[in-house]
């Protein structure tokens, strides 16, 4: 599914305007994203989290130099479904 599609569905179902559910989505995104961004998680109780995780530093390898680079610690940004959402997800997947 995409933006597209979710505005879509989410404009029939409600009656609203395309455009008005669109900059909804959009200002969603824009929230969850400047969370991030600032440091702070953005948990949806019965539906996951969007979390900050951290890597540590390590060791990589260039194979087409044949030499070691060290990779940083970053930050980045991961999604984790509730335990109610995996539940439903698993129970009610129709495999095509």
């Amino acid at each position: 599914m995409t933006k597209a599609d979710l505005v879509n569905t989410i404009s029939e179902r409600l009656g609203l305007e395309k455009n008005e559910v669109q900059s909804t989505i959009e200002a969603f995104m824009t929230e969850v994203k400047g969370s991030l961004e600032s440091g702070e998680n953005v948990y949806l109780r019965g539906f996951g989290s969007f979390i900050i995780k951290k890597r540590a530093e390590k060791t990589g390898r260039n194979i087409s130099k044949n030499t070691s680079i060290i990779i940083p610690a970053h930050n980045i940004p991961a999604f984790k479904p509730s335990k109610t959402f995996v539940n439903s997800v698993k129970e009610n997947v129709k495999v095509k």
